[in-house]
């Protein structure tokens, strides 16, 4: 089983920059999708982004695409969000997950992950 831990949440002016980042520990990820979801008061659980167990795709929800990055470092298994621009309505815990061997067919979804970590807090002030 693989373990994750968010850190970097905080407070945000709207339209500054905030990098979370996710440790993982116990078994490898290197064979891994890593996604980042998000839960506002009272909304389900959404997809934010996510990248391939090899790296080489991406995905993005519309919301967040061109101002958010996903990256992942295997050597340090590490997987990061780099957010640029936040507006008020990115507010919300925001989770790390993996899911063994996922990809861009599956990687958009909740129940393809496996582990999760226990969520980081974003605030965007406007």
């Amino acid at each position: 089983q693989v373990q994750l831990v968010e850190s970097g949440g905080g407070l945000v002016q709207a339209g500054g920059s905030l990098r979370l980042s996710c440790a993982a520990s116990g078994r490898t990820f290197s064979r891994d999708a890593l996604g980042w979801f998000r839960q506002a008061p009272g909304k389900e659980r959404e997809f934010v982004a996510a990248i391939s167990w090899t790296g080489g795709d991406t995905g993005y929800a519309d919301s967040v695409k061109g101002r958010f990055t996903i990256s992942r470092d295997n050597a340090k298994k590490t997987v990061s969000l780099q957010m640029n621009s936040p507006k008020p309505e990115d507010t919300a815990i925001y989770y790390c997950a993996a899911a063994p061997y996922g990809d861009s067919g599956n990687f958009y979804y909740v129940g393809t992950y496996e582990a999760w970590g226990q969520g980081t807090q974003v605030t965007v002030s406007s």
